[in-house]
């Protein structure tokens, strides 16, 4: 009767499904027997009571899946082991039901959720679900018809749901401390080392800045924060120095950089770690006290002189000794010395501050025990003046008074310079040299503004009789020890007009141009070609001719006629063709007289004829001989007619006349006094009378 037994599929109850029971008579309830169920799903789906004998489903079984399970039964005697029973085998059935259930339209669907979120059409079953635990959900949904009845039909539907990050977890550093060491030589901006605190949440919530907190090391260290790796890197601020200081604590702070407001009820959402860093020795070079030094010295300072000290040490824990040098690169002249012990600098050359007035030198500082550890500083050495030079004339001063001259008149401003450079700044004065206190010419007045000037003291100065004038002058400035020179102006006479401007004085000297004008150049040349081609014909000419005698016999009874071959003076009654008359018209010699008319015999002075503008050299020429033959008062002998040809561009006519051979005292020459300023030095040379010519 027990070999077959029935089951529903789909069983749905809170306990496990009872299948049925096992019993054999040799069962006297003493427990001394055992069950023992083998076979299809024995001991995962169906489970055996082994001391009563009852089997239980402990799975919902599917009929579609497995209609009938056969399985084997014993009953065991548990003192000796052996079946009381043969192994019986019986069926367990399951019997159909109505388990076509309802489809969703889908068969999954995915949903997201914000973490930490209220009710919803799907609710969560837990309050303040936190993504960190667990991000990813699956739910299933189960539609039933009748209501969830028994025998009724169900659809089901599974559901993903995804929960979403908010900040709502502060950073976390892993630990509490982090140590980093140091060199103190490390160059400003050096990583020293990186530090991360943790954040469950990821994306923008996840990002967080690092900071260091006000206290000790903060002026000497920064953090900065890494964006791709949100960790914090440690860098040196300030220079490090072992000897001063050896170990830092920072603290260091991480925040979130986008906190949720819903949020910070939480707490605050930051986190503080410690960070230590150590300072590690490095053999450094020497300290100067200074970065750099100024020094002032006298220019009058004696040589092995101190002029000043630099001090240096050894920043290093040993101390070593130091010792001092000068770079000879920046005293090339060797003007001065250091003690190499004490830094002590001393001159080895005299100072003049007029010449270098700053010496910009290098001090050396080494380690004794290591010639590769020194360094450098810039000396400054400024020369302080001395009152070592006197004053002097700013210039050379062309001074001159008019022959009309007033006095009380002021006809020359000084000014002087002296190289020296006294604190106080210059302060001149001037006088006249003691020799001569009073000068009855002029008058020095001091203008008390470092300038002095000169008055005429008299009424009227005559360039004949004295053209020059010599005056001292005593200057001297009021530095210790006072400088005092004697400055000498040399004042010339001069003939000016009513406003007091210069028109010429006895000292100066007609300048005479040193060149020849083109125009000069080609009447020379056209003169000695001339001249070439007449004594070439000259000479032609007396080859051919011959001479008859005037008397032929001496018996011709004729008037005694006396024979002469003598051609003349020649070349004798002439210059020798001073060809240098032709020069430049500002070019003039002395008058000098024709020997071959008396010097007693005064001739008439010629007019000669205005020369037209840009006349060529060659038509003055003809001109002028064209004048000379037909003059009557000519000698008729030969002779060379001078002249001074100005040129083009002359304002005035002709002067040719002033190298006539009448004498000066029967030519009158006040005309030149009409023809301007220019000419004014030739009035005054041939319009005066005879005490002035001389």
């Amino acid at each position: 009767m027990w070999n077959q037994f029935f089951l529903l599929e789909e069983y749905t109850g809170t306990d496990t499904q009872y299948v049925g029971k096992l019993h054999t008579d040799q069962d006297k309830g003493d427990g001394n027997l055992k069950y023992i169920l083998t076979g299809d799903g024995a001991g995962n789906i169906f489970v055996i009571d082994e001391n009563t004998g009852d089997i239980h489903a402990a799975k919902k079984l599917d009929r579609e899946e497995k209609s009938l399970y056969i399985l084997r039964a014993k009953a065991i005697d548990r003192k000796t082991g052996r079946q009381v029973e043969p192994e019986s085998e019986f069926i367990i059935k399951i019997h159909d039901i109505n388990d076509n259930e309802p489809k969703f339209t889908k068969d999954l669907y995915t949903a997201s959720v914000p973490e930490m979120s209220g009710v919803g059409i799907i609710k969560t079953a837990l309050p303040d679900m936190s993504r960190e635990n667990r991000e990813q959900y699956q739910v299933v949904i189960q539609a039933k018809d009748m209501g969830g009845q028994m025998g009724g039909l169900s659809g089901t539907t599974t559901v993903n749901i995804t929960l979403t990050d908010v900040n709502n977890n502060p950073p976390r550093f892993p630990q509490s401390t982090y140590l980093f060491n140091s060199p103190e030589s490390a160059p400003l901006g050096t990583h020293l080392g990186r530090i991360k605190a943790s954040d469950p949440d990821v994306g923008e919530n996840a990002e967080m800045e690092y900071r260091i907190a006000q206290g000790e090391g903060a002026d000497m260290f920064d953090v900065l924060t890494d964006k791709e790796t949100q960790e914090g890197i440690i860098t040196v601020k300030q220079n490090l120095d072992f000897e001063n200081k050896m170990l830092y604590t920072l603290r260091v702070d991480a925040s979130n950089t986008h906190p949720d407001p819903r949020f910070l009820h939480l707490g605050p959402f930051k986190d503080t770690a410690v960070v230590k860093i150590s300072v590690e020795d490095v053999d450094e070079p020497p300290v100067f006290s200074k970065i750099s030094y100024l020094i002032e010295a006298d220019e009058d300072v004696k040589e092995g002189s101190i002029i000043g000290q630099v001090t240096a040490f050894d920043p290093d824990a040993v101390n070593n000794f130091i010792k001092y040098s000068i770079d000879r690169h920046t005293d090339a002249d060797s003007i001065f010395s250091i003690h190499a012990e004490n830094g002590s600098i001393f001159t080895l050359k005299p100072l003049d501050r007029e010449s270098s007035p700053w010496h910009n030198i290098t001090i050396i500082a080494t380690e004794l025990n290591n010639s590769k550890q020194s360094s450098h500083v810039p000396v400054f050495i400024r020369i302080l003046d001395i009152n070592d030079h006197a004053p002097e004339f700013a210039m050379y001063y062309e001074t001159f008074v008019c022959e009309n001259a007033k006095p009380g008149q002021l006809i020359q401003t000084v000014s002087v310079m002296d190289k020296d450079d006294p604190p106080r700044g210059h302060k001149f004065f001037f006088e006249p040299v003691p020799e001569f206190p009073l000068n009855p010419n002029f008058t020095i007045v001091d203008n008390k503004d470092n300038t002095a000037g000169i008055m005429t003291r008299k009424d009227g100065y005559s360039r004949h009789k004295m053209s020059t004038y010599l005056l001292p002058v005593l200057i001297f400035d009021n530095d210790y020890p006072i400088q005092s020179s004697t400055g000498t102006l040399t004042i010339r006479v001069c003939a000016c007009d009513s406003q007091g401007n210069m028109q010429s004085c006895s000292a100066q000297a007609l300048v005479l141009s040193a060149g020849l004008s083109t125009g000069a150049l080609v009447a020379i040349l056209l003169c000695v070609l001339i001249l070439l081609v007449l004594v070439v014909l000259f000479a032609a000419l007396k080859r051919q001719r011959k001479k008859e005698p005037l008397i032929i016999s001496k018996d011709d009874v004729r008037d005694n006629i006396v024979t002469y071959n003598d051609e003349g003076g020649g070349e004798e009654d002439t210059q020798a063709f001073d060809i240098g008359t032709l020069r430049n018209p500002e070019a003039r010699e002395e008058s000098k007289l024709r020997r071959d008319v008396m010097p007693e015999t005064i001739f008439q002075i010629r007019r000669t004829v205005p020369l037209w503008e840009n006349i060529d050299v060659q038509d003055f020429i003809h001109r002028r001989l064209k004048e000379n033959d037909s003059d009557p008062n000519a000698p008729p002998y030969d002779s060379l007619a001078t002249y001074a040809y100005e040129g083009n561009d002359s304002i005035a006519d002709s002067l040719s006349s002033l190298e006539s051979l009448t004498a000066d005292c029967n030519q009158d020459y006040d005309y030149l006094s009409d023809w301007g300023p220019r000419f004014k030095k030739l009035a005054d040379m041939y319009g005066g009378d005879e005490s002035d010519r001389e």
